[in-house]
């Protein structure tokens, strides 16, 4: 199996390259996601709420719905740690030695990133909809604020539905070396006496 990898299985061990590392697909669209949630949860926890001089309560920005509010900020902080916790499995998957953990470990990143790209989706439909239904100018010093939450939110359902589209084509490069292997069995050297 000399010269056969799938993203790094025949450097299992190797030394980590951070240039080589940033510079990948994958990588990239991560660090975006990680900072489109960043940029949803701070607009929607540091600007989503507001109260009235009348009243005490503050009340969410899109149309005083708080679970309009509150699903922003926890699709914004989950999804954050699920960037982070993807971005030290891209950085320890060159070690993984197995095959069969290594495609493990892509499955779970096709299907989170799938559900993410979904549940964006619902998300951003969700806050354009509360957004849309709001009492008018009342809102209006806090509007950019919704506005980013809800474009970011649109962004995030392709930085993610990419994300996935990129793990299925490491699927595919892993299922080869699976295949490959079983096909052609490492041979023990012989010796010749």
């Amino acid at each position: 199996m000399e010269g056969m990898q799938a993203y790094g299985a025949g450097k299992a061990g190797g030394a980590f390259d951070p240039v080589t590392f940033l510079q990948q697909p994958q990588t990239i669209l991560r660090i975006v996601s990680w900072l489109f949630s960043i940029v949803i949860f701070g607009c929607i926890a540091n600007e989503g709420y507001i109260n009235q001089a009348k009243e005490e309560e503050e009340y969410c920005i899109f149309n005083r719905n708080q679970n309009a509010c509150n699903y922003g900020v926890f699709m914004g902080s989950m999804a954050f740690l699920c960037c982070v916790g993807f971005l030290a499995l891209d950085i320890y998957f060159p070690q993984i030695s197995s095959v069969k953990d290594r495609k493990k470990a892509v499955l779970a990143d096709i299907g989170l990133s799938a559900f993410w790209s979904f549940m964006w989706f619902v998300g951003f439909c969700f806050l354009a909809n509360q957004w849309q239904v709001s009492e008018g100018n009342q809102f209006k010093e806090r509007g950019d604020a919704a506005r980013a939450a809800i474009t970011f939110s649109f962004f995030s359902i392709f930085t993610w539905g990419a994300q996935a589209l990129l793990s299925m084509e490491k699927l595919k490069n892993v299922s080869f070396e699976e295949e490959y292997t079983k096909l052609f069995p490492p041979q023990p050297p012989q010796s010749f006496v």
